[in-house]
């Protein structure tokens, strides 16, 4: 008979699941002997680090991604990081070592007593195998569930599992494919469409999703049939519309209140993948004017029930996109030119301001670069100086946690080699995921590391004034260089101090990764 391991690294070299991320403890080493030479290892240094490179390659690849976690601990560690691929509905299997069966009720060291229950309820499934026979179908159902729900899933599988006999029934997992169909229903379709056709003053919101699933040009020619506005919902992870398309607004703000404001006149909002809504700062006020009424489509149905307003129907938006488009008799609309970009702000003194920094940024680098941003006190800047018009231009961390940056665009890299990506990284979040400079080095993953230092916190400092604050402790960290610690690492880096010497930086294109540190100014995120 096989064993366990061998029919589950069949399976998962089937699915295609051969690049794992994973930082392993001892409890983990069984599953990983054997390992086919098609599978590569991506190690990380810290389990948030590992999560965060898996979402990015991930969302880069459009595919599920196996991290290899250690037991309680390590998928403690990694917990943090796991926000972010759940707020970003990422399909990530993580499987976890557990104790051997028999220690696991005495609490013996390194068994996690209860283990389903502690990634709850942060994956959208858990589950320990009740015997050995069990893993490669409860495997499967970890890969299945990640990608029918875009959730990551966990899995604990005790060590002493891998080596036993799989029995004769478990080949049988490894032909299985499961699917998923949401085109909408005749009737459906046909609602949305009259109520889309008859609104006087449309206007579109969209998520996420969009970019996710490969949307981007499907929306942009929705959009133009419109002819109405369009924004990105709040809290966005990822840009589903050219920044400077002409009826593209911006990102939603993230308040129940100002969200309103900005729908007064429409008579109609149509959200295409994306909750509605993700707020952040408590501005409250109506969800919807009066006389405003709001669609949802999504294939989220956790967010489609949970919506406090308006309509849902959980469907693909791909196939609604494609309906409208077949159903709605309007000529395509003539939009006008792309928003010109206006002269970067400078500032006095050594440092430069941000805009100076992604001005640079976007006339220096290809066009279809890949920008993996966590700086959140530059957030203004960023939208005013950049022109992106590719699907997958930008990624984001989805639930506000840092420590995805950094990593997350060794991920993104990884899973996509030909094509420039960048990471714009503030000194306040790279500390949580430096250690994804060692991962980039090993590999030699042609990346470029955009670091703003501005020396504290800003984000926190702008939150500061807003909510009455401004004399809190724990907002500056001075006495940082990331060059050295970057070369630590073994990323060659430099620290640049003026525009001109930006840009001829940025106009060379190194073939393995690069770290430059850049001192900017204070700024507010809006």
């Amino acid at each position: 008979m096989p064993s366990v391991r061998r029919i589950s690294h069949e399976f998962l070299e089937r699915q295609g699941l051969t690049t794992i991320f994973g930082n392993p403890g001892s409890n983990e080493l069984p599953f990983l002997a054997d390992l086919p030479d098609t599978f590569r290892y991506v190690l990380g240094l810290h389990e948030g680090a590992v999560v965060g490179m898996a979402d990015g390659y991930a969302q880069a690849s459009g595919r599920p991604v196996l991290v290899n976690l250690h037991a309680a601990s390590g998928s403690g560690n990694a917990m943090g990081a796991l926000t972010n691929a759940v707020a970003s509905r990422t399909p990530l299997v993580v499987v976890a070592g557990q104790q051997v069966r028999s220690a696991i009720g005495p609490e013996a060291n390194l068994s996690n007593v209860d283990a389903p229950a502690l990634m709850k309820p942060l994956v959208g499934w858990a589950a320990e195998p009740a015997c050995a026979q069990d893993v490669p179908r409860a495997l499967a159902q970890a890969v299945f569930e990640a990608q029918l729900q875009r959730r990551p899933t966990y899995l604990s599988v005790p060590y002493d599992d891998w080596a036993a006999d799989a029995g004769e029934n478990a080949p049988a997992v490894l032909d299985r494919q499961v699917g998923r169909a949401g085109v909408p229903g005749g009737e459906q379709g046909r609602r949305l469409a009259e109520a889309v056709a008859a609104a006087q003053r449309p206007a579109l919101v969209l998520g996420g999703d969009i970019d996710s699933a490969g949307l981007f040009d499907d929306a942009v020619r929705l959009a133009e049939r419109l002819g109405g506005p369009v924004w990105a919902a709040p809290s966005q992870f990822r840009l589903p519309f050219p920044n400077r398309h002409p009826l593209f607004q911006g990102v939603l703000p993230a308040g129940i209140e100002p969200v309103s404001r900005a729908f007064e006149g429409h008579d109609l909002v149509l959200v295409l993948g994306a909750p509605v809504f993700r707020y952040h700062e408590y501005l409250p006020g109506r969800y919807l004017p009066e006389g405003t009424r709001l669609i949802q489509v999504t294939e989220d149905a956790s967010a489609a029930a949970r919506a406090p307003m308006g309509e849902a129907l959980v469907a693909d938006p791909a196939a609604v996109i494609e309906l409208l488009m077949k159903l709605l008799d309007a000529p395509q609309q003539p939009v006008g030119d792309y928003q010109p970009v206006p002269a970067p702000q400078s500032v006095e003194g050594p440092r430069l301001h941000p805009e100076e920094v992604f001005a640079a940024l976007r006339e220096e680098m290809p066009e279809d670069t890949a920008y993996v941003v966590e700086s959140t006190s530059t957030n203004a800047a960023w939208w005013r100086q950049m022109d992106l018009r590719r699907a997958g231009s930008y990624y984001f961390p989805a639930a506000g946690g840092l420590g995805f940056g950094l990593p997350g665009a060794v991920g993104v890299a990884m899973a996509q080699p030909d094509r420039p990506v960048v990471g714009v990284i503030g000194d306040g979040s790279a500390n949580y995921g430096i250690t994804a400079l060692w991962t980039a080095a090993q590999h030699r993953v042609p990346l470029t590391v955009l670091l703003l230092r501005n020396g504290t916190y800003g984000a926190l400092r702008w939150f500061g004034g807003l909510l009455g604050v401004p004399d809190a402790p724990g907002l500056d960290i001075p006495g940082l260089d990331f060059t050295r610690i970057a070369e630590g690492y073994g990323v060659p880096a430099q620290h640049v101090t003026g525009v001109d010497e930006l840009r001829a930086v940025l106009s060379e294109r190194p073939d393995g990764p690069r770290l430059v540190q850049v001192d900017t100014a204070l700024t507010t995120p809006s």
